[in-house]
């Protein structure tokens, strides 16, 4: 079954994992989320749905502001071969959502477990998390323990990861 908004929210509230929606404007960038810092409480993300050389499929959640090296992610996540932005097709058909919407509750719709989730470590020691629940006109927010226990719900594993630091000269 593939679930939209209002039945991965029912999803959550069935399974008895606490989570707040807020309803809002459209939000397609980091930057429009921005402009709700104040309403929306917990550490807001930025979500790259990436693949790699072999086909394999990442979700990989960090902070909104965190800088991100798509080389230097390659090793952290056990890529093979270079990593780069999925499809919006590919999106659609594993995750259930358009580009805008791309969020850790999307991972509902893969059933078969076929998406590899890496989230930031530093992420996880925030008090909440912001997640879109399968549209960009709401966010989710939900304890880190709270996200885990929809990850196991979901089947998906959840790997933290250190984002590799910046180097100075821009290389990866």
């Amino acid at each position: 079954m593939q679930h939209d908004p209002d039945s991965l929210l029912d999803l959550l509230v069935r399974h008895r994992i606490a989570s707040q929606t807020f309803d809002h404007p459209p939000l397609h960038t980091v930057a429009e989320s921005k402009a709700l810092r104040g309403v929306l409480p917990g550490a807001q993300t930025k979500n790259l749905f990436l693949r790699d050389g072999k086909k394999s499929y990442f979700l990989v959640s960090v902070a909104e502001d965190a800088p991100v090296n798509l080389k230097a992610l390659r090793d952290p996540l056990g890529a093979r071969g270079s990593l780069s932005f999925a499809s919006a097709e590919a999106l659609y058909e594993m995750l259930g959502v358009l580009p805008g919407s791309v969020s850790l509750l999307a991972l509902a719709n893969d059933t078969a477990q076929l998406v590899n989730v890496a989230i930031d470590r530093t992420l996880m020691r925030a008090d909440a998390i912001g997640c879109h629940p399968l549209t960009n006109t709401r966010t989710t927010v939900l304890a880190p323990e709270a996200l885990k226990a929809f990850l196991k719900l979901t089947g998906h594993r959840m790997q933290e990861i250190d984002l590799p630091a910046p180097r100075a000269d821009g290389q990866a």
